[in-house]
């Protein structure tokens, strides 16, 4: 009953694919190997296993994890062997024959239900199990398969998390990540810009160190040698002032004894000689040297500005037409200063002597042809502001009033732009003319060649620059501009005079 049990439960979890007692015997061998080694390891306590607990599919693989060799299976007796299994066994010993002729081995019975598992004792036969123990059995095992997984699964829920916390910090990693490249992307960018920045700039300075600077050295070289030839020069002409002032100096203008506030009180003392006088307006001022016209229409006349030959140059800054510039006269060989020479007195001393009382305006011109002409203005005055704004009054004379009505060839107020009464001075470096105050491109004492009394521009430029000859053209004029010496309503724009005067006195009725 047992074998043919263990054979119908060995055809229900047996293998296919062979003939079936070959099947039915290598499934009982495989079940009665495992279950002998659990009784023989546990002997009186049944809940005791020696191996690893393994969980197997539905369709048990009889052989677990043991390997296959291709010699077939063999049994190796467990070093600690167990003591015999107590109790009733399932079969009895069997005898052993006795030897026949002589001590020979005895061969091995083959028990016919042979193919399960041994007792401990090979003597006592082999054991196969019934169907209830092999219940009895796996019950054991999966008890003890669930209790490994129960302690297995807070592992695997530890691992878990421990797995989302590594997910959670490679992704911010990986987020870090991304944005230190976004980073290194725009420091990259900003170093490749840094970079071409850098290389413009050293081939810029490279340009200039190789190119500009000896360019510039070059031009500072000549200006530098220009500056040691003047120096020179200067050096010279100091020597040659030394060596002529070794001798005393001796005046060579006898200055007359006869002397007053003006030309007209000298005039009136005696002093009836054209030539150089001291005079001294204010007492409270230091005498100064001037010229008197004691000759042309009565005399009394006093030079304020002449130009006869272009030696003096008239374009001259602001402080120096304050002051005064030129000379006053000088000697031609007949012991005193008779000959007036070209000047400007002053615009200090020209308000002073205006502001005494009503003053009158001779201007004398002479062409290249020996033609003059001559231009009376009366009631003058030059406001004593630091402007000096020109005030005149009255015109007589065959010139062309000029400062009062402007130029004669020009209308409307392309005419009265030219007017200078009411005017201040104006020099190159002190601008008050009426042409875009403040803007010094627009200046017309830069561009007419010296100071006047200038509205946009003049209809008259007696301190113009003095050209030979007379007539002159745009292309030879510095700034393309009428800047000579000029008196439009007598020549025009383009003729410079030969000569030309201004001379005041206090103004008078003279007897008929």
């Amino acid at each position: 009953m047992i074998n043919k049990a263990s054979r119908d439960k060995s055809r229900r979890v047996g293998l296919g694919g062979q003939s079936e007692d070959e099947d039915t015997m290598r499934t009982l061998l495989r079940v009665c190997v495992c279950v002998c080694v659990c009784l023989a390891a546990a002997q009186d306590n049944l809940d005791y296993d020696d191996y690893e607990v393994v969980s197997y599919p539905a369709a048990v693989d009889a052989r677990g994890h043991r390997p296959l060799t291709r010699g077939g299976d063999t049994y190796t007796r467990n070093r600690n062997v167990p003591p015999p299994i107590s109790g009733g066994a399932r079969y009895r010993g069997r005898p052993t024959p006795a030897p026949v002729g002589g001590q020979q081995p005895k061969e091995k019975e083959r028990q016919p239900d042979e193919g399960g598992c041994m007792h401990a004792a090979e003597e006592m036969g082999v054991l196969c199990p019934s169907g209830c123990e092999l219940k009895t059995m796996l019950l054991k095992q999966e008890r003890n398969v669930k209790t490994g997984i129960n302690e297995l699964k807070p592992r695997v829920e530890d691992l878990s998390q421990a797995s989302n916390s590594v997910y959670t910090y490679v992704t911010s990693m990986s987020t870090s990540l991304r944005e230190r490249q976004r980073v290194v992307n725009g420091n990259n960018r900003v170093v490749i810009q840094y970079t071409d920045r850098v290389e413009e700039q050293h081939a810029y300075i490279k340009d200039t160190v190789d190119t500009t600077f000896p360019s510039t050295i070059r031009v500072l070289q000549g200006v530098l040698d220009k500056i040691r030839i003047k120096i020179q020069r200067l050096e010279m002409a100091i020597e040659a002032q030394k060596e002529e002032c070794q001798e005393p100096c001796q005046t060579k203008c006898p200055i007359p004894v006869v002397s007053g506030k003006e030309c007209e009180e000298i005039y009136r003392r005696g002093g009836t000689d054209s030539q150089m006088y001291l005079i001294q307006p204010d007492p409270f001022y230091p005498a100064y040297k001037v010229f008197c016209d004691q000759t042309t229409q009565n005399g009394g006349w006093l030079l304020i500005q002449n130009r006869l030959d272009g030696s003096v140059d008239f374009g001259r800054r602001w402080d120096e037409y304050r002051r005064g510039f030129g000379n006053t006269a000088f000697d031609v060989g007949k012991g005193h200063c008779e000959t007036p020479g070209e000047q400007w007195l002053g615009n200090d001393r020209i308000s002073q002597l205006t502001k005494m009382g009503p003053t009158e305006v001779l201007i004398e011109m002479e062409d290249w042809t020996g033609a003059r002409v001559i231009s009376m203005l009366i009631h003058s005055h030059l406001l004593p502001f630091f402007t000096y704004v020109l005030a005149v009054d009255g015109y007589s004379g065959n010139a062309g009033n000029s400062l009062l009505e402007g130029t004669y060839e020009l209308f409307g107020e392309n005419r009265t732009m030219t007017i200078h009464n009411g005017m201040m001075f104006s020099t190159y470096d002190r601008d008050h003319d009426n042409w875009n105050p403040g803007d010094p491109s627009k200046q017309c004492a830069r561009e007419d060649g010296g100071g006047w009394w200038y509205n946009r521009c003049h209809s008259a430029n007696p301190n113009g620059r003095y050209y030979m000859g007379g007539a002159y053209t745009r292309h030879m004029a510095k700034h393309g501009t009428d800047d000579g010496v000029v008196w439009m309503n007598w020549k025009g724009s383009w003729y410079s005079l030969k000569a030309m005067s201004m001379k005041i006195r206090p103004y008078f009725h003279m007897p008929g």
